[in-house]
């Protein structure tokens, strides 16, 4: 039986080669079967940024993903209750922390960090927010903008492990599995983010 991660990769597969199935789960008869319930298999942890849309670059349909989306993937206590009750009440398998290359929050932490360049409004907040991650990925090695988005993803996937005792039962009973990951703009592509060796050093 294909796991819920390798669903996805599957169906990001399909989407990058351009062979996508999942129209025929976005019409009148699955909007009709999904009606009176959900049981999407995943939750995706995403960007906000319009480049980035979970359940198109997944190739998935209706019901299959419930996605929770903020700039950076910022975790704030809204965030964290829909991801509560993805995991409590909706029974997903699988949460993916999904970052992207070009991340323009990840930037505008990088900016606070190294030039004090604090953004106006509540951008500042989402920029603040992330601004440790760069701190703690700057300390482990990381030097470029990837690097840095890549070690947000997995940094936010620890955050909801401390923040939520929902989510880090879930993980360490096995109830469920976790992914950070990263989307490439250019190429469509989603790959897993492993500790980089830099983070044992």
């Amino acid at each position: 039986m294909t796991s819920p991660w390798n669903r996805l990769l599957d169906g990001n597969r399909r989407w990058t080669e351009d062979r996508s199935t999942a129209a025929g789960d976005r019409g009148a008869a699955r909007r009709a079967e999904l009606s009176e319930s959900q049981a999407p298999f995943a939750l995706v942890v995403g960007c906000a940024d319009s480049r980035v849309p979970a359940e198109i670059l997944f190739d998935q349909g209706l019901g299959d993903l419930f996605v929770v989306r903020t700039a950076g993937h910022v975790v704030d206590a809204a965030a964290l209750g829909s991801i509560e009750y993805a995991v409590g009440h909706l029974g997903v398998s699988l949460i993916v922390v999904l970052g992207h290359e070009g991340c323009g929050a990840v930037a505008a932490a990088a900016g606070v960090v190294d030039n004090a360049a604090v953004p106006a409004g509540y951008v500042r907040d989402i920029a603040e927010r992330i601004a440790p991650d760069v701190l703690r990925a700057r300390a482990m090695g990381a030097t470029t903008a990837k690097e840095l988005s890549a070690q947000h993803s997995l940094y936010t996937l620890e955050l909801l492990r401390e923040r939520s005792a929902l989510v880090d039962n879930a993980l360490r009973t096995g109830t469920i599995d976790a992914v950070a990951a990263q989307y490439c703009l250019t190429t469509g592509a989603v790959t897993e983010i492993q500790t980089p060796a830099l983070a044992a050093a």
